[in-house]
């Protein structure tokens, strides 16, 4: 029901909302995605994923803490000591990165791995113990997002959670990659050797889940393992989430209005895209921008593609 020429500026997730996509630029709606923010200096208060999966990171933490049947911290008491919990995080972006730093305030022994070898020095920043995988240096892409997996580099990632986990009282998992199906990094049979009462809080049940045994919306056991699969970390913390998102999206609007007129600047990087030859630039990904005047932005090669 939207009029020819409005504007539409929201989360639109263009790459599995195809229809939505098509039909936006149908209709010569101009439809502005923040997901696709630029990792720029200029782009930090706007970025609506960050500020999101910040809060994600920290509620996992929480609902694991709350479902394993061990206190976090270590304990000296008359009555003996208490070994602290022992916490593995997969992923180290900005969620995972959160969820470390969380357990680690809770007390917890955190460990944790990323595809892309020059997380570690984060991770050991923020009080992880990094542990390394075989091939990690090949999986980063320019943007500093990590790349989709090949099968024998998922095999060595699911042969390293096999061997951590196992001892871990909590895993999380955070591993997502942006318009793709999440990757399968806790498989059923390393579940099989965790050991009794641990407890995977999978933060991407909403694509799939990197948990093979992840039910969306579903907290589950299996083989004595409780397996959490919440949609929408965010949501719970409605209140947060929204004063954050809000910020977000009025720092972004701000920069479109000029003499108190919507104004599209079309040479801004946030909107279309880092020229080629600059850092960030990303191959067949543009700006924020996804269509206008009735067609998918040109810079938006890749979902030009997929939409066909």
């Amino acid at each position: 029901q939207m009029r020819d020429g409005a504007v539409l500026v929201g989360m639109l997730s263009p790459l599995s909302n195809l229809e939505l996509i098509k039909a936006l630029a149908n209709r010569a709606v101009t439809a502005i995605s923040l997901e696709f923010i630029p990792r720029i200096t200029r782009a930090q208060a706007m970025d609506v994923l960050s500020s999101q999966a910040n809060m994600a990171g920290y509620k996992a933490v929480i609902l694991a803490a709350d479902a394993c049947p061990k206190m976090f911290p270590m304990m000296m008491t008359a009555a003996g000591t208490i070994a602290p919990s022992r916490v593995f995080v997969i992923g180290a972006g900005v969620a995972g990165l959160q969820a470390i730093a969380t357990a680690k305030r809770l007390g917890a022994v955190v460990y944790a791995s990323d595809v892309r070898r020059s997380a570690a020095e984060q991770i050991e920043s923020v009080g992880g113990r990094f542990i390394e995988v075989e091939g990690m240096d090949d999986f980063e892409d320019e943007s500093g997002y990590a790349k989709p997996l090949t099968p024998e580099f998922i095999q060595k990632v699911n042969d390293t959670v096999c061997e951590v986990a196992s001892d871990a009282d909590v895993v999380i998992t955070t591993a997502r990659i942006f318009g793709r199906p999440a990757p399968i990094t806790v498989p059923a049979s390393a579940v099989e050797s965790f050991k009794n009462g641990a407890v995977v809080v999978d933060m991407n049940a909403d694509v799939g889940g990197n948990c093979e045994l992840t039910e969306c919306g579903e907290v589950i056991e299996a083989h004595g393992v409780t397996v959490v699969g919440i949609p929408n970390l965010p949501g719970t913390l409605a209140n947060t989430a929204s004063m954050l998102y809000s910020n977000n999206m009025t720092t972004f609007v701000s920069t479109l209005v000029k003499d108190g007129e919507l104004h599209l600047n079309l040479e801004d990087d946030i909107l279309v895209g880092a020229p080629e030859g600059s850092d960030f630039h990303v191959a067949g990904m543009g700006g924020v921008l996804i269509c206008s005047e009735g067609e998918i932005h040109p810079k938006q090669s890749r979902l030009a593609e997929v939409v066909g």
